[in-house]
């Protein structure tokens, strides 16, 4: 079933958590809304479910207009953080309490939801554990079991607030693979809300990265990673090392330091800019290097398996003062070898690629 969000805002008091939100979201796509706190995705998802009225605006569910219809008609399946399951329930009934719940005339028979049950944990490969109660359970099979439970009633949408957030990182990295997995044998239209960008990226369809409670970017992973739209896409999704500039002659300069990279036409002398770099898309050259480069020196180096983490600080003067800036870059171990770096060493770092923005005005 696909989703429309149509020019919604919504205010708690004096602040706007969003913002004239439009969105459209296609029949068994997978999405993250991913964004820090208090940018406004979970209010968002809140008015998908209709848990939450929006002060403007509508929601179409299968090109329906759902605004006014509550909650239960929506057919909406919901996953908390903090799982929400009935600790005075077992497994078994956790599951079957959507099922029991619904008006008689819907109601499946006993025999019916006997066999729905187990069908789920099945799926949720937890039927050994239909007998226990949630108090029995590890965190990651409480979460699968308010997945079944969710997944129960049919629902045409399924919502996840945070689903793995309140897990540690092994247990998280885990379901991810496995929501996805049963994403792909369901087909359920699904969203997700994370402040995780490594789990939006590795999880879902589409990446709706949102920002004080408007929509910043949307894009499959690879094309919010490779290709961001701001710069507060680029500093929030990935490792990135930020550059603060001006246009000099049409390129960029930082301090004394002039790159051979472009910046669009039209930007006035002395426009102050900000590039960004991923950590692999920075070049470290010996400080006797006639290439233009930032002077830094080698704080860290940290390797682990076939990748090294090299940390750097650099102390440029701008604006007649010194300005502390670190650094990261990313390199293979070996290659790290083969220059022979090690730490208090003196070097240039040399951008191969630079993404240059204007600096918003504030």
């Amino acid at each position: 079933m696909s989703i429309e969000v149509k020019n919604v805002s919504k205010n708690f008091g004096a602040v706007r958590v969003l913002d004239n939100v439009n969105l459209r979201i296609d029949a068994g796509e997978l999405v993250a809304l991913l964004g820090p706190s208090g940018c406004g995705k979970t209010t968002l998802l809140r008015i998908i479910a209709g848990l939450e009225t929006a002060d403007t605006g509508s929601i179409y569910l299968e090109d329906d207009d759902a605004t006014l219809t509550g909650a239960r008609e929506r057919q909406v399946g919901f996953v908390f953080q903090h799982y929400a399951l009935f600790r005075h329930m077992s497994v078994f009934e956790n599951v079957a309490f959507g099922l029991r719940v619904k008006p008689k005339n819907e109601r499946p028979s006993e025999e019916q939801i006997r066999h729905k049950v187990h069908e789920l944990l099945d799926m949720v490969q937890l039927k050994f554990l239909k007998d226990r109660f949630p108090a029995q359970l590890s965190g990651g099979q409480r979460q699968r079991i308010a997945l079944a439970r969710a997944l129960a009633i049919e629902p045409r949408v399924l919502l996840l607030d945070e689903p793995f957030g309140a897990l540690d990182a092994k247990v998280r990295k885990e379901l991810r693979k496995w929501l996805r997995k049963l994403h792909d044998e369901l087909h359920v239209t699904s969203v997700f809300v994370t402040h995780d960008q490594e789990e939006a990226l590795e999880v879902s369809d589409t990446v709706v990265l949102m920002n004080h409670g408007r929509l910043e970017q949307i894009g499959t992973p690879e094309e919010v990673y490779n290709r961001p739209a701001t710069p507060f896409a680029y500093g929030f999704l990935g490792n990135v090392n930020r550059f603060h500039g001006v246009v000099s002659n049409g390129k960029f300069r930082i301090a004394d330091v002039t790159f051979d990279h472009a910046i669009h036409a039209g930007a006035p002398e002395n426009t102050p800019v900000v590039a960004f770099a991923r950590p692999a898309d920075l070049d470290i050259v010996s400080a006797s290097n006639t290439q233009p480069g930032i002077p830094a020196v080698i704080d860290r180096i940290l390797s682990f398996g076939p990748s090294s983490k090299i940390e750097l600080t650099s102390s440029l003067v701008q604006d007649d003062s010194a300005r502390h800036v670190e650094y990261e870059v990313q390199w293979p171990r070996d290659r790290v070898t083969q220059a022979a770096l090690r730490e208090g060493m003196h070097v240039k770092l040399v951008p191969t690629g630079l993404r240059v923005f204007e600096q918003p005005a504030h």
